[in-house]
């Protein structure tokens, strides 16, 4: 169990997926989720906080502190997705984010699909250092995303659980998709929802796929992948249905993902090259001018 829990990564990979995850926060805090900033407006006395804001415990919000929160997250998260000081940066950017979800889901609804992304950044700091396209494997990183991959499992494996508790198979034979697309149907959801049955096998489908998502991690890499790809094709439809994105989840989920093979600096780099070696097209002197670094032409 230990060695599938360490099973060894290539530090490239840990590196990318540092990076893409900082880069979600700070994207984050402008763009999904900058409506917490207008959560401590509301009286303080609607503010019931989540059990572990309860045993911390974590003061009521107010508009300086969730305001010193931003910005101060905003700024160590973009220093975080260099990869400088991970675990200095790393840990202060879990603890103020982790704030900042408690804020956010204090006020009467929590939202499933940040749990994968909490845990990521609670376990990067671990991981210790790891540059871009480095291909030494590491135990340490290899262990932050095993643990991601599970919490991203557990959100699926959960949600089923949940689905049986409050709703039993009522919930597989009711109008729960009907009524997301009353509430929030994109044009494509109303075509859907004319085939007749259609959401009724949907809902029993939907709960099959959670409860046999864990599967993901007995499959050969081949297939372990081309599984991935399909949950995030359930995502698509989702949003393309019903308008959720889960896109804190989406970013977890990539911990499945060769994300060491992706290397937009290094694609940068040969993009900045002079137009006039373009030029040259396959000429040996400029492919060796672009690998070296070579002055632009006519300059020694």
């Amino acid at each position: 169990m230990t060695r599938w829990l360490t099973e060894a990564v290539p530090r490239g990979r840990v590196a990318a997926f540092r990076t893409l995850v900082y880069l979600f926060v700070a994207a984050d805090l402008v763009v999904f989720t900058p409506w917490v900033r207008t959560r401590v407006d509301v009286p303080g006395d609607l503010y019931q906080p989540l059990l572990v804001g309860r045993l911390l415990p974590l003061p009521t919000p107010t508009p300086a502190l969730v305001g010193v929160i931003f910005w101060v997250l905003l700024a160590l998260s973009l220093l975080a997705a260099t990869g400088r000081a991970p675990r200095l940066l790393g840990w202060a950017v879990f603890a103020l984010y982790f704030e900042w979800m408690i804020v956010a889901m204090s006020y009467g609804k929590v939202d499933h699909d940040r749990f994968g992304l909490l845990v990521a950044l609670a376990a990067l700091p671990t991981a210790g250092r790891a540059r871009h396209g480095d291909p030494t494997r590491t135990e340490a990183g290899g262990w932050a995303l095993r643990v991601t991959q599970i919490a991203v499992i557990c959100t699926y494996f959960l949600a089923a659980w949940a689905k049986f508790r409050f709703g039993g198979l009522d919930w597989a034979t009711g109008s729960v998709l009907a009524r997301a697309i009353i509430r929030r149907g994109t044009d494509l959801a109303d075509l859907v929802a004319q085939v007749p049955h259609l959401l009724i096998v949907a809902q029993f489908g939907i709960l099959a796929f959670e409860l046999l998502s864990p599967l993901v991690f007995v499959l050969p890499e081949r297939w372990r992948l081309a599984a991935v790809g399909f949950f995030y094709s359930f995502h698509l439809v989702t949003i393309a249905t019903i308008t959720i994105s889960f896109a804190p989840h989406l970013v977890a989920m990539t911990s499945f993902l060769p994300l060491e093979r992706v290397r937009p600096v290094s694609l940068l780099r040969r993009r900045r090259s002079p137009a006039a070696l373009g030029q040259l097209g396959d000429h040996p002197l400029a492919a060796a001018g672009d690998d070296l670094g070579a002055a632009p032409l006519g300059q020694p």
